[in-house]
């Protein structure tokens, strides 16, 4: 399948392979739910779906359109109106406009890290990056504090994690499906789905093997946060493989065909289907990312005919889903880029471009206890930064941990000890939920 770079050529890279375990976002791992899981705490929504578009959006051609500014920074995209009056957004986005009274829309959010790479850090994390730590996703968070059932992943990321766990370790960390479903065809996750003839009985004699291997290693493994984690992440993977329930999860193959259609049929909306069925069937947090956003040049044809279409049906889909299962109460949503694009159009191509802009963006929020219908925060008049007072990552990250019960101020304590804020600044936007 197609994996996106971005213009500084970075992608993100696998730390460790073992068999079928990959580890960094993990291909068998943020499933680490071997410890007795606590209660749950108490919250607007007790699972999630953040939707990540690595390359960094235009506010502007999308949910912040500028009919007035002028021709240098208003682009060739129209805007049209929503079902909620007095909403507008991007004309080749109908599907999410006839759904808006269920998402939050926030403009203005401002920052100041414009390369790919520490953009999606923050907005992944909720906390600056800095060279002295590393800083958990999201996933991995909710992984630790409100764990799944054993034989289910907490964590998964289609097709892979913008971010690992940072200094909760490696035992927190996504599984990562390495793949995206397609339209009409059946769909399995290496070390989930048993593969050719393969069956549970023999999986189950080698898993017999491995820990007579293991003992042998035991002494070896004291103390070692890595070989904890590797040894919990074979545990995990052993206990996902002969569940059927988590087989099930990833078979999109079961949803009728009536109800598939409506994410489209491209590999983005699909993933959104998975991501909605895993939820539905006990995972704590699904990461889909849809990316191809780094748009310098040609950015109104790579936009219509690209982009624009796949996340309009995709997350439209989703949506609508969610709350024809009953789901959308139970499940937060978080869309966001690493940051805007430039409100200038550039001169690199006959049709121009836009490049990376962390000083204005989008994000949007919904499900849980998010007041959908509404529009947070305001950019100027050209969408070059915040009209008033700006919103951060940090904020939309404290709003988010609130709205899945987790205190955005928790402290944890590193490997050395030291104590650790969640998300260091930042406020939950109490608009969000009033």
């Amino acid at each position: 399948m197609k994996f996106h770079q971005t213009c500084d050529g970075v992608s993100r890279r696998d730390l460790l392979k073992i068999g079928s375990l990959s580890i960094g976002g993990l291909t068998m791992a943020g499933y680490d739910r071997l410890a007795a899981a606590g209660q749950v705490k108490s919250g607007f929504a007790d699972r999630a779906i953040f939707i990540e578009l690595p390359g960094g959006p235009s506010h502007l051609d999308t949910f912040d359109p500028k009919p007035n500014a002028p021709d240098t920074h208003r682009g060739a995209f129209k805007p049209i109106s929503t079902n909620v009056p007095g909403i507008q957004i991007c004309e080749h986005l109908p599907k999410i406009a006839g759904c808006m009274d269920k998402i939050a829309l926030l403009r203005g959010v401002s920052h100041t890290l414009a390369a790919h790479r520490l953009g999606q850090e923050y907005v992944n994390t909720g906390s600056k990056p800095t060279p002295a730590l590393e800083y958990p996703s999201y996933g991995s968070v909710l992984a630790k504090e409100q764990p799944a059932d054993p034989d289910i992943p907490s964590a998964v990321a289609i097709p892979k994690a913008g971010h690992g766990s940072g200094f909760l370790g490696i035992r927190y960390s996504s599984l990562e499906t390495n793949s995206q479903p397609n339209f009409g065809r059946p769909y399995g996750v290496r070390g989930i789905s048993l593969p050719g003839d393969l069956a549970v009985d023999e999986v189950q004699r080698r898993q017999t093997l491995l820990r007579k291997l293991d003992r042998k290693f035991a002494e070896l493994e004291k103390n070692d946060q890595l070989l904890e984690g590797l040894d919990q992440f074979g545990e995990q993977a052993y206990s996902m493989i002969t569940s059927e329930r988590a087989r099930n999860a990833f078979d999109i193959s079961n949803e009728p065909q009536s109800f598939a259609k409506q994410f489209g049929e491209d590999s983005f909306g699909q993933s959104c289907m998975l991501a909605l069925r895993l939820v539905e069937s006990g995972v704590r947090f699904v990461t889909v990312q849809l990316g191809g956003w780094d748009t310098h040049a040609d950015n109104f044809s790579r936009l219509k005919d690209g982009q624009l279409p796949k996340l309009d049906a995709g997350l439209s889909g989703l949506l609508n889903g969610l709350e024809q299962r009953g789901l959308l109460q139970q499940t937060a949503v978080f869309v966001t880029g690493e940051f805007g694009r430039t409100p200038k159009i550039n001169t690199r191509s006959s049709e121009g471009g836009r490049d990376h802009y962390p000083r204005c963006m989008f994000m949007l929020m919904a499900g849980g206890g998010v007041r959908g219908g509404q529009v947070i925060g305001e950019s100027d008049d050209t969408a070059s930064g915040p009209r008033h007072e700006a919103i951060t990552p940090d904020d939309v990250a404290a709003s988010f941990y609130h709205n899945l019960g987790v205190d955005p101020t928790l402290e944890f304590n590193s490997t050395t000890g030291r104590p650790i804020t969640l998300v260091r600044d930042g406020s939950i936007v109490q608009q969000l939920f009033s």
